[in-house]
């Protein structure tokens, strides 16, 4: 893999921690849970050993007495109501540790199933790797965990042992002496899991900071998995110069429709069609080599072109492609499709004209991206997704390839 070599001094992306997740590979620590379900259970055990206790003495007292008229309905009876209090019991128990132990896993990264770490693989059967486990960090440090472990709870078995050795032996009368060595035995349960809760949660700190260090990446991985995720951008400029093709050729296929091309004259050309709808509508708009070979179609298709420069900057600033004209710029255009219009009844097509409408100042219109751009009428075959970008793209084509003279007859 490449990269593989090189020191891995980056964080996890979150692919790769998903990725982690499903081999399996978290942060988890077994302590945790066990040691949690003594701990609830030692505080539990109390009064559910209470209550049980009373239970029994019940049913001990009910068997005494059933016996001097034995039965044997009385006896199933008997021996139902046993079962039933043995049942609960352990049932609560249980209950508890289950709900601890799921609990405790969740908390730690949730219930994971990972067929990959029961996949036969003969890399498990590598003896160097079993060495390593053996006698590696952590073994080290497991083996160190289990001496402490069972220090601590060999020290609280001490003290609590010679805490209740004057007892044995004593005066203290028997269920005084039961209710004490009760205690010290919950007390005992309690302590030993606090501690070892303590020890769990050092264990969950070090494994969360080796699995960190484990999922370390370098920067040629993260930069593979930024390509991977997002694309190549070749690739993606490849796809995007040819979805701008395909919509400039579109554009270019509707100009035989058009009914006027206002030129600048030779920067800017915007073709304009009325079909009857509220306002003109631009058929396709582009300038410099985009502005020349809308000419060049609306020439062959014999639509005429007339210039007109104010109106076409003001056209080209204020449309895009398959928008209508704003509102301030009706009458100017008006002026300009009588004419075009009047031509066309006389049987005249196609041709270069200068404008017919009068060197009259035109109002303000606003730039074509903060205008509101209407659903485009039936049979506009533009792209609105493309159009903006397009618009973009064909003036940074054109201000790179327009020479100076022509950057200068055109401003």
């Amino acid at each position: 893999m490449a990269g593989s070599g090189e020191e891995k001094t980056e964080k996890p992306t979150p692919k790769r921690r998903r990725e982690a997740r499903k081999e399996g590979q978290i942060a988890r620590t077994p302590d945790l849970g066990g040691w949690l379900s003594i701990l609830v259970l030692g505080l539990a055990v109390g009064p559910l050993l209470g209550h049980e206790v009373d239970a029994w003495r019940r049913l001990i007292t009910a068997s005494l007495t059933a016996a001097e008229h034995p039965s044997v309905p009385l006896a199933m009876q008997l021996l139902g109501n046993g079962a039933r209090h043995a049942f609960f019991a352990l049932l609560t128990m249980s209950g508890i540790v289950l709900v601890v132990g799921v609990s405790s896993a969740i908390a730690q990264g949730g219930m994971i199933v990972s067929p990959k770490l029961v996949k036969p693989s003969l890399k498990k059967l590598d003896p160097i790797k079993g060495f390593k486990k053996v006698f590696g960090p952590k073994a080290l440090w497991d083996g160190a965990k289990m001496l402490l472990k069972s220090a601590v709870v060999a020290l609280f078995g001490y003290l609590t042992v010679k805490s209740v050795m004057p007892l044995v032996g004593g005066l203290v009368p028997i269920p005084t002496t039961i209710d004490i060595v009760h205690d010290k035995a919950l007390g005992l349960i309690r302590n030993a899991a606090l501690a070892a809760l303590v020890m769990a949660a050092a264990d969950y700190a070090v494994q969360r900071r080796r699995v960190n260090k484990q999922m370390r990446m370098s920067r040629t991985e993260v930069k593979q998995e930024h390509k991977q995720s997002e694309g190549d951008p070749l690739v993606k400029s490849a796809i995007r110069s040819r979805q701008l093709a395909a919509a400039r050729n579109r554009m270019i296929a509707d100009i035989p429709n058009a009914d006027v091309v206002l030129t600048n004259p030779t920067h800017v050309a915007i073709a304009l069609r009325y079909s009857g709808e509220a306002a003109p509508r631009v058929v396709a708009r582009g300038a410099g080599a985009i502005a020349a070979r809308i000419r060049e179609t609306a020439t062959e298709a014999r639509v005429p072109l007339v210039q007109d420069v104010p109106l076409a900057r003001a056209l080209y600033r204020s449309c895009e492609v398959g928008q209508e004209i704003p509102r301030e710029l009706w009458t100017a255009v008006a002026q300009v499709l009588a004419f075009v219009i009047s031509r066309r009844r006389a049987g005249q097509y196609g041709g270069h004209h200068r404008s017919p409408r009068a060197d009259q100042p035109l109002p303000d219109v606003p730039v074509a991206g903060r205008r509101r751009r209407p659903a485009p009428a039936a049979g506009d075959r533009t792209d609105r997704t493309d159009d903006r970008t397009r618009d973009r793209n064909d003036d940074r084509n054109d201000d790179l390839t327009r020479t100076p003279a022509r950057r200068r007859s055109a401003g």
